[in-house]
């Protein structure tokens, strides 16, 4: 019994170690992508997967493109839309979460997450896209660290760069493109609420750009752009 004990002592032990270095890499890579550009991320290599499963010389469009040449009006329209509080919050918008929950609950399923631009930046950067009590626990881990290690506009930048913007279009610069011919700088205050309003489901959207709600959703976002504050 007390073998039996200690085996399970150091097994815990294990673990708890592997768990603060797997920890550890994570924070030292949010570190090292303040001043260097991630050249891809969980969510980008798990769409590549599943593209080439269909077509094997399938490849990701994507660009980076510095802070300063993506448009202000993209900017503003992506915090309007997604995180209304984002210069304000250390990475969490509590009343947003509780109100999502009540929205949920009322309906009796998933419709609405609260997640902020930070939130939804780790799930990209490190997980998979399974819903999961650990996976909200480590995308929360990993909310904090990035909050801690990195300004607001270099969030906003990377969250920019690397977010789905359509089946296997990633990042303003691409987007711009792929939907208007444009570079990201180039966007009119129009074409980014459009972009923006197909942020929470891009592959759809991408497959239905005529879907009545996309131009509703457009036009409030629009509204709000005004008063979005950037970083």
């Amino acid at each position: 019994m007390r073998r039996l004990a200690r085996v399970a002592g150091w097994v815990a032990l294990f673990l708890a170690m592997a768990f603060v270095v797997y920890e550890l890499s994570i924070l030292v890579r949010l570190a090292w992508w303040r001043d260097h550009d991630p050249a891809s991320t969980a969510f980008m290599e798990a769409s590549l997967e599943r593209l080439r499963e269909k077509r094997s010389d399938a490849r990701l469009r994507q660009q980076w493109v510095p802070y300063g040449r993506i448009s202000v009006h993209l900017k503003r329209a992506v915090v309007a839309a997604e995180d209304a509080k984002f210069a304000d919050h250390e990475g969490f918008d509590w009343e947003a979460m509780q109100k999502a929950w009540e929205k949920n609950q009322k309906r009796g399923k998933v419709v609405a997450g609260g997640s902020t631009i930070t939130q939804q930046l780790a799930k990209n950067l490190f997980l998979s896209g399974r819903r999961t009590p650990w996976r909200k626990a480590q995308e929360a881990m990993v909310t904090v660290m990035m909050e801690s290690v990195m300004d607001k506009r270099r969030i906003l930048e990377i969250y920019l760069n690397v977010i789905e913007w359509g089946d296997g279009v990633f990042g303003a610069e691409a987007a711009s493109r792929h939907y208007f011919g444009v570079s990201s700088a180039a966007l009119t205050p129009a074409q980014a609420a459009r972009l923006a309003a197909m942020v929470p489901n891009p592959r759809f959207y991408d497959r239905n750009r005529g879907a009545p709600w996309l131009e509703k959703k457009s036009q409030i976002i629009l509204a709000r752009m005004g008063s979005a504050e950037l970083p």
